[in-house]
């Protein structure tokens, strides 16, 4: 188990094997009669069954989304307020988020403003849900084309990751997932950066003792830089966002139809290109990089016509900017990780407009 600490608050990670289920782990952890499980319409068929029969004695109402980021806006947040308000939950209530980011993201921000705060519990589905989106506190929903614009920062009062499962994930977003475990080998941990490389085989095969290490090792990372910078204010916590600036962008000028991870992939490998172009990075390090994505096959282009202009301009938009500057996140070595906002928006340009 790991704790994640703040001044005013705390909370665990319980990570292993079959724990979802385990009656004496959620007992611990919810001491109310009511709760409500938010889940997707993949994970439902799936899942849902298996949670609901361990609160056969309480009062438990289930919220099953339609599956998608496109679908993390306004309206599927409402959708949670108006069953926990329909369904009389009280203030002691707790929700429960199942599924990966999109859902853990809804929920959370339901829980944040349903009666000014309710206890919610991370139970993430996906590996990118795992060691990235369900730590933190970070909650929120997309506006229009913006990436998470509208949240509050609000933290769960547990998480439950099973490594179980994984098993289900589908290729494709397993290997998206595995974008987030990259980055944290590159912004801190040169070693971690090396173990992933020599061990491309038995992640690919889903081995079950290296799956754990990788989830700990990640949860680790970023439990370091949250504990220093709770509330994304000091720039500690903003390293986390390596790839993202470029990411999200791409995300949100190709409407969605690009997994998460896939686009952090690519928003990585810019960064690393703009690393190299001003000096910090060598092209060994760069190949390294580039090699261990094509490896694990995230070595994903986005279409050629993508308008560059529209991407800068969603970069523009991004919360991590202060002022006019574009903040990006850059290495200076491989585990060596700082944002600057002094990069030209012509060389940012550049760098976008080099689709490889």
């Amino acid at each position: 188990m790991l704790t994640v600490s703040f001044t005013h608050c705390s909370y665990p990670i319980h990570i292993g094997h079959s724990i979802f289920e385990n009656q004496a782990l959620w007992q611990s952890l919810i001491a109310s009669s009511q709760v409500c499980i938010v889940t997707n319409e993949t994970i439902a068929p799936l899942y849902l069954s298996q949670l609901t029969a361990v609160f056969s004695g309480h009062q438990c109402d289930t919220v099953i989304l339609p599956d998608g980021e496109v679908h993390k806006q306004l309206d599927a947040w409402l959708q949670i307020i108006n069953t926990l308000a329909e369904k009389n939950h009280r203030r002691n209530t707790t929700l429960i988020a199942l599924g990966g980011g999109v859902v853990g993201d809804l929920t959370g921000f339901a829980a944040a403003c349903y009666q000014r705060g309710v206890h919610f519990i991370q139970v993430p589905t996906t590996l990118l849900a795992q060691v990235d989106a369900s730590i933190g506190g970070k909650t929120g929903v997309n506006y229009h084309e913006m990436k998470n614009f509208i949240g509050a920062f609000y933290q769960p009062k547990a998480v439950i990751i099973d490594t179980d499962f994984l098993s289900s994930l589908p290729e494709r977003e397993f290997r998206a997932g595995l974008a987030e475990v990259i980055k944290y080998a590159l912004i801190r941990d040169k070693a971690f950066f090396d173990y992933l490389c020599q061990h491309v085989e038995a992640i690919l095969g889903r081995s079950s003792d290296v799956l754990a290490y990788i989830i700990e090792v990640s949860c680790r990372t970023k439990i370091y830089f949250i504990e220093q910078d709770q509330f994304d204010q000091t720039g500690v916590r903003a390293l986390l966002n390596f790839g993202h600036t470029f990411g999200h962008a791409l995300e949100s000028v190709l409407h969605y139809n690009i997994l998460h991870g896939e686009a952090v992939a690519w928003g990585m490998r810019k960064a690393c290109q703009l690393s190299q172009y001003l000096g910090y990075l060598s092209e060994d390090n760069v190949t390294q990089v580039n090699g261990l994505f094509k490896q694990l096959g995230l070595l994903i282009s986005p279409p050629v016509d993508i308008e560059i202009d529209a991407l800068l301009a969603f970069m523009r938009n991004d919360k991590k900017n202060n002022n006019d500057a574009i903040a990006v996140v850059l290495l200076k070595n491989l585990g060596d990780a700082f944002m600057t906002n002094e990069v030209a928006s012509s060389l940012i340009k550049k760098i976008v407009s080099d689709f490889l």
